[in-house]
């Protein structure tokens, strides 16, 4: 069963898409800022990470300088409802980071299922 973990500030962001993963038979595991899902991905990496940009106390795009600072061959998935500046805006700056999909909230589902299974290679 892939793991995947899910890095969002928003409560019902976590728990929409904990359980679509879940149905979808993956095990998802959660994280409300930047800080808990790096300290939960170091102590057992995820197959995959689903983050989002703007968090507290550490942003998506500081996961993923971590991830492949350290972590070169995970998949990344980015999500973003945007803020001062619109969504789009937020995903084309982390594309250059190299994330495999980046997705504007709210997310169409059978897009976001397919790019988490090529990610995986699954």
């Amino acid at each position: 069963m892939k793991r995947i973990l899910i890095i969002d500030d928003e409560h019902q962001v976590r728990s929409v898409l904990k359980e679509m993963l879940e149905r979808e038979g993956f095990n998802a595991i959660v994280a409300s800022d930047g800080k808990e899902g790096m300290d939960l991905f170091n102590k057992e990496p995820a197959d995959l990470v689903i983050t989002d940009i703007l968090m507290p106390n550490k942003e998506g795009t500081e996961v993923i300088r971590e991830l492949k600072e350290n972590y070169i061959n995970v998949p990344i998935i980015v999500i973003s409802g945007g803020g001062q500046i619109s969504a789009k805006t937020h995903i084309d700056a982390v594309k250059i980071l190299g994330v495999n999909a980046a997705f504007e909230k709210p997310i169409e589902k059978k897009n976001f299922l397919n790019a988490i299974r090529k990610a995986l290679n699954i």
